[in-house]
């Protein structure tokens, strides 16, 4: 049993019927690799023994008396595998439109709140010979680091291999607190929050002058709110809109090498080719650079122990202003370097500390009222989407014995700023996942496209040397 710290439990007030908070990926496997041939049953049977007996997996809420604190994550004891594995097929001949379509419809159905925050869709039928598993995650339960961790629990280094982390022994019963008990403590709580303001302004104050003298001297990362307007910034509706690319690592780490910047520079430079020219074809590019938001683990650097979230984020420009590649790139990795160092200013745990004081019932009615009043469509936009960079493992891994030729992640999307563009890397390549508000981005497959003739303009611009090769967004399954 665990209470959700402040920034897990934000997420679960977030929550709109139009704004929802899980994180998802379209896993691409080969499962000609399983030990035991296929067949839906053994593959989620296996699904349930290593899942069995994790609080991850088989954690549901529990809410406190009167909303006086956030919720705890209490054993399920009716814990059911097929709440939450669910079979699914692609109509004949499976590939990437039928695949995307289906995703786009499963990443908007919220999850059950009464249930442990997950599910797994196995969809056959794709590519000839595919397995494709779709998994949604609440966003309170797990973040980058975290859903990394819990991938460990399911996937192996070989078909007939144990997981990288074996299934938990059987737990001891734990005693849930009645509601009397809870009230008590979330009274007890909020009595003790008003003492750690004063705590949490100095730093903050602090934080505010270092951000206006980091801005007089031309080192500052972009402030919110100086993001143009572009047709996915506004309120967004329950209905997504899916699609994926890959693209080599091996030449973003050539490009990366010459010009001397890093991998998240490359892919930051990428993604705004791709979006200058997705727009520009639709006549909406704005004349200022688009504004991303990029998520910024801080595992490493936190003081909390507790906590599923342990994230800030930094502001990023994507130079969409500027017409030539690899004077982008060049512009990018000097502003990513100017914004690491100020974000090394701000404390790991400051988002933290202050989402500790989200108040269930005032946050859940404040976001309700923003999104009916329409207000991320009467002030000045805050960013113009989330780009996430998320680095996944080099070497092949096996999900339930099945080798994954694809791991495609897909982020929630805001009022405000309806796109999502995540980038994980696996085994050599660069999968993109992209997730939009389907009506205000009904064409994403055509930004997806873009994404790998980005690259190649780059790496002409860069590697002139480089024999071009023309570039096209992958129909199915990627194959060894």
């Amino acid at each position: 049993m665990e209470r959700l710290s402040g920034l897990d439990a934000s997420f679960l007030y977030l929550e709109t019927p139009e704004q929802m908070m899980h994180v998802c990926a379209i896993v691409v496997v080969d499962p000609s690799t399983m030990p035991t041939p296929y067949s839906y049953p053994v593959f989620r049977n296996e699904i349930e023994r290593r899942v069995q007996g994790l609080p991850e997996f088989t954690s549901k809420l529990r809410g406190v008396p009167l909303g006086l604190d956030h919720p705890l994550l209490v054993p399920d004891e009716s814990f059911d595998i097929d709440r939450h594995v669910h079979r699914h097929a692609l109509p004949n001949p499976g590939g990437y439109d039928e695949l995307v379509e289906l995703a786009g419809h499963l990443a908007g159905i919220p999850l059950d709140r009464s249930r442990p925050l997950w599910e797994m869709h196995v969809i056959e039928g794709y590519a000839e010979d595919k397995v494709a598993v779709f998994t949604k995650m609440h966003h309170a339960t797990v973040d980058g680091v975290s859903g990394a961790n819990l991938v460990s629990y399911l996937c192996s280094l070989e078909p007939d291999s144990e997981p990288l982390r074996p299934p938990a022994p059987e737990a001891e019963p734990v005693s849930v607190p009645g509601d009397l008990t809870l009230l008590g403590q979330g009274l007890l709580s909020t009595l003790k929050r008003p003492a750690i303001v004063p705590k949490l302004l100095a730093p903050s104050t602090r934080l505010v002058a270092n951000w206006v003298t980091r801005g007089r001297q031309g080192t500052a990362m972009p402030t919110p709110f100086s993001a143009p307007r572009a047709p996915f910034n506004g309120t967004i509706t329950g209905h997504r809109a899916v699609a994926f690319t890959d693209l080599e690592l091996d030449k973003i780490k050539a490009i990366k090498n010459v010009s001397e910047t890093t991998v998240n520079d490359v892919v930051l430079a990428v993604v705004g080719d791709a979006l200058r020219s997705y727009l520009a074809a639709k006549d909406e590019l704005p004349p200022q650079s688009l504004l991303a938001t990029v998520p910024v683990s801080v595992h490493q650097t936190s003081e909390r122990s507790g906590g599923s979230n342990k994230v800030s984020a930094l502001f990023a420009r994507l130079f969409t202003d500027v017409e030539e590649p690899a004077e982008r790139l060049r512009l990018m990795a000097a502003a990513n370097r100017n914004a690491k160092d100020h974000h090394k200013a701000v404390s790991a745990d400051m988002l933290q500390d202050w989402a500790e004081f989200a108040a269930p019932r005032t946050f859940g009615l404040a976001v309700r009222a923003y999104a009916a009043l329409r207000l991320a469509e009467r002030h000045p936009v805050v960013h113009n989407l989330v780009v996430s960079n998320v680095p996944g493992p080099p070497i092949p891994l096996y999900f339930m014995g099945a080798r994954i030729d694809a791991l495609y992640p897909l982020g929630p999307v805001f009022h405000g700023a309806g796109l999502n563009v995540t980038v994980v890397s696996n085994n050599g390549a660069v999968h993109v996942g992209i997730i939009a508000c389907r009506e205000q981005v009904p064409d994403v497959d055509l930004l997806a496209g873009q994404v790998p003739a980005a690259l190649e303009r780059l790496r002409d611009a860069v590697l002139p040397e480089a024999k071009p090769k023309a570039a096209r967004r992958p129909r199915k399954a990627p194959t060894k």
